[in-house]
């Protein structure tokens, strides 16, 4: 190394000796430290180190607006019904009656599903009812009916129950076969099987008998269609009985009231989901309980996966209208 580069590197060290002695004496260090430390500048460190960003606030009102440590559980508001939601609804009325949709829409509904003890029965009518195969292996005890409980009705029912009771409803599944060995007689079957469980179980305040409809034309059967969340389902139809058939069955009205709510919310949730109120002169064991409803899970041309789906929208739509009477 020659002399003058020897001096020029002197000289640079020279020129940092000073400027680092300046520093010193000027305390930028320490207002440095001060300044990496201070808490304004925490969200800017915290987003090098992380890449999120984070805003601090001293009040709970600017805090609320970016960013929660733990947020509070959210909990959906209960559906209310209008006058106009009427015209939405649909009707098959073939009991001769001429019932007001839209008060019955409004009509409050006078329960409360979360209280102690059994307060839904869901039970099956006709339990051996099945859907078109789709690959599943199970035995047939006739045409579109199975003993198999994994591809029957009760495997329908066990899907709204247990969203149900993680919903915190208590739900009391009968998972006899009133429909076998003989499929006539399968209502006075189950009107004995009802009258039993809801004198066993007075805080039962919902009762859904779940079927699958039945249809056919020549080799085709019936295959109701909708779709939830971009899959193919089965639609839902609610069965109302009457008194139009001059047996007693004071409570009808708010069976039907209920299957309206049902039915608008349905729609809110999948719309397309539901098929129109089926409105019947018969009772269908339905004067037994307030708040009975048959309810058709799709239909034979349906898959048992498209029923599921069904139903569990079914379940949904019951949680959605579970804590208590409607405020208009």
């Amino acid at each position: 190394m020659d002399l003058q580069q020897r001096t020029r590197r002197f000289g640079a060290f020279v020129i940092l000796c000073a400027v680092l002695m300046r520093l010193l004496a000027d305390g930028v260090p320490r207002k440095l430290l001060q300044w990496v430390t201070a808490e304004e500048q925490l969200p800017f460190l915290i987003y090098l180190e992380t890449g999120r960003n984070v805003r601090f606030s001293d009040s709970s009102e600017g805090f609320l607006g970016f960013f929660r440590e733990s947020p509070a559980p959210w909990t959906e508001e209960r559906p209310r019904f209008a006058a106009e939601d009427a015209e939405n609804l649909q009707i098959h009325n073939s009991s001769r009656l001429r019932p007001d949709p839209e008060e019955l829409l409004l009509r409050p509904l006078e329960w409360d599903l979360t209280g102690a003890g059994p307060t839904v029965l869901i039970l099956h009518t006709h339990a051996t009812e099945s859907y078109t195969k789709a690959g599943e292996a199970y035995a047939e005890s006739s045409a579109y009916r199975t003993l198999d409980e994994g591809y029957n009705m009760l495997s329908i029912g066990d899907v709204v129950t247990e969203m149900l009771e993680k919903g915190g409803i208590s739900v009391l599944h009968d998972r006899q076969l009133h429909d076998y060995p003989s499929y006539n007689g399968s209502y006075v079957h189950a009107r004995h099987t009802i009258s039993e469980l809801l004198q066993e179980n007075p805080t039962v305040q919902l009762v859904l008998d779940l079927h699958r409809d039945a249809a056919a034309e020549g080799n085709d059967q019936l295959r109701t269609e909708a779709v939830v969340e971009g899959a193919p389902s089965a639609q839902l139809m609610f069965v109302v009985g009457t008194d139009a058939s001059g047996l007693p069955h004071g409570g009808w009205k708010d069976n039907l009231a209920l299957a309206l709510k049902l039915q608008i919310q349905l729609e809110r949730q999948a719309p397309g989901i539901t098929r129109p109120v089926n409105l019947r002169t018969q009772r269908f064991n339905q004067d037994l309980s307030p708040g009975a409803l048959i309810v058709e899970v799709g239909a034979t041309g349906n898959t048992r996966q498209e029923a599921l789906t069904a139903a569990q929208q079914l379940a949904e739509a019951v949680l959605a209208l579970a804590h208590g009477a409607q405020i208009q």
